[in-house]
């Protein structure tokens, strides 16, 4: 059985430096080069998971294939690897007090204190050590979420120091992800901040390896020589990560300042071959020149954070570089749509993207938006509460269905086209009670979804709680509103479409989740080049 090396990534000065963008970036390189590779990501926040964690506040939840609700970053490494990950590859604080609380609770420590050191930090190098014993890995990636010097992240930082103890110099290494401040007034570039970051870092017992410096300007000789001194790392572990157009290019600024090699030489790895890295330039290459262009408006209720709709963005830019084509998102705050302003404020897009959500807020002019595109022949694309709205819109307007509603909105409703399902009607606790994860589907002749996807049996990642009312399902029928994608398992409807319409697409699950630079989603494709059309 093969053994793993390992490679933790701290972050210091401030948050949002883009780890996981490192990350990814680091096990692309490295999977280029032969490698098999995993990158796990550690919040030090006490929620179990970010299920339950509002958008404005964490961004996106990702679901993996396992139906682990996720921290986005988790997103990143999928898209840049194209493997998937699972709830292995994400672990909270919340999480490991959580196992540690049971264990003592069944007297698994035999009476004795129960602390921060040992048994919180040994719970931690497990759960770090875990991928790399299944025996497939040849380097585990672990980001610590947060920044160095936060109280949170204390534990992790000890638990890296410990590992670092147990498995030597070759076998695991930090990388250090700082900034370097641009000052305008004085015209010049900062280097101050990062040496504190270390500084804090060497005072928790962790001496950083390496040293990736975000930036804004590019990095003299004389400033890299003067970290490398005062950081008491190799000048050539001094990596500028400086400011790019597109995540995407990161990978390629990495391997212009060679952190694989410096990374593989560390670890005593000696390369098969060369990073051979020829797709991820055709895609860039596309993205960077496209042929047309296309507006999408993404009506959403949770718009003033971007980051909320990540894995869709994401997508976009995939769809878009698959179709030579620069799609321009515009983010339409569904609380703002009304029946008199629908034509000012969607008229003149190409295609109409109602996006995921939960609750009522919002709801109204999320179906406005789903009327507009219907009626004025828009290409249109419903994910998750977005089909559902598809749905209680044409009940509403096509089948005459005025209170027609979910009973997420309103349990009183007469003409429930959207339900709960009934394995969820007695349960209270909220976190990781929905139908989460991949699920078989099955798609109709004749249907855009199977052109498409061109096949006929699929698997898709759920994150929801209610689903549509097969009682409704002739009805809709009989009026235009086709099922085109079911589950063989339940006979749950997973996909609606209007075969009238010019492209009308309402799907259950999260096609986002499962788009990558490799890969990108064949219903988002499909749904740009009808907007191009």
């Amino acid at each position: 059985m093969k053994k793993a090396k390992f490679v933790f990534v701290t972050g210091g000065v401030t948050s949002s430096l883009g780890k996981g963008i490192i990350s990814a970036s680091l096990a692309k390189l490295l999977q280029a080069r032969g490698y098999s590779v995993t990158i796990q990501k550690f919040d030090p926040y006490i929620n179990v998971d970010p299920g339950t964690l509002n958008p404005y506040e964490h961004g996106e939840c990702y679901v993996t294939e396992d139906g682990a609700e996720t921290d986005l970053d988790l997103g990143h490494y999928e898209r840049f690897l194209n493997t998937p990950t699972s709830q292995n590859n994400n672990v909270t604080t919340g999480r490991v007090y959580q196992t540690v609380i049971e264990n003592e609770r069944r007297g698994d420590y035999l009476g004795k204190t129960v602390q921060v050191i040992p048994h919180i930090t040994d719970e931690i190098k497990k759960r770090m050590r875990y991928l790399g014993e299944s025996g497939d890995y040849d380097i585990v990636i672990t980001e610590i979420g947060g920044t160095v010097g936060d109280i949170e992240s204390l534990p992790y930082v000890e638990s890296v120091r410990q590992l670092l103890w147990d498995m030597g110099p070759e076998n695991a290494i930090v990388i250090h992800l700082t900034l370097i401040p641009y000052l305008a007034a004085a015209g010049e570039l900062k280097t101050k901040p990062t040496q504190h970051s270390v500084k804090m870092l060497l005072e928790q017992g962790v001496q950083p390896d390496i040293l990736v410096c975000r930036t804004e300007k590019h990095l003299t000789a004389e400033m890299r020589r003067k970290i490398a001194l005062f950081c008491n790392v190799h000048q050539n572990a001094v990596i500028e990560s400086i400011d790019v157009s597109t995540i995407y290019e990161v990978p390629m600024v990495m391997l212009k300042e060679k952190l694989d090699k410096v990374v593989l030489n560390k670890l005593k790895l000696k390369s098969p071959h060369e990073p051979n890295l020829d797709q991820w330039r055709d895609f860039l290459f596309r993205l960077e020149h496209p042929k047309s262009e296309v507006n999408i408006a993404l009506v959403g209720k949770y718009v003033e954070l971007p980051d909320a709709y990540k894995s869709i963005n994401e997508a976009f830019i995939h769809a878009g570089a698959a179709n030579e084509c620069k799609v321009n998102v515009t983010y339409v705050h569904s609380e703002l749509i009304t029946e008199g302003n629908a034509p000012h404020k969607l008229g003149g897009f190409d295609g109409i993207l109602v996006a995921p959500g939960f609750g009522n807020r919002g709801i109204e002019g999320k179906l406005t938006a789903v009327k507009y595109a219907r009626e004025n022949n828009i290409p249109f694309f419903g994910i998750c509460l977005g089909m559902q709205c598809s749905v209680i819109e044409f009940a509403r307007n096509v089948l005459g269905l005025k209170d027609a509603h979910s009973t997420e909105m309103m349990s009183d409703t007469k003409n429930p086209v959207i339900d709960l399902m009934e394995n969820q009607k007695k349960i209270s606790h909220m976190g990781g009670t929905m139908r989460l994860g991949s699920y078989a589907c099955e798609l109709s002749k004749g249907s855009h979804a199977l052109k498409a996807y061109g096949k006929v049996k699929i698997t898709e990642r759920h994150r929801h709680r209610y689903e549509f009312n097969d009682k409704f399902k002739k009805r809709m029928e009989d009026a235009g509103m086709k099922i085109t994608g079911t589950n063989p398992d339940t006979g749950l409807a997973e996909i609606v479409e209007i075969p009238e319409h010019k492209w009308f697409v309402g799907v259950q699950f999260h096609p986002e989740l499962k788009s990558t630079v490799a890969n990108p989603h064949p219903l988002f494709v499909r749904f740009i080049k009808a907007a191009m059309e």
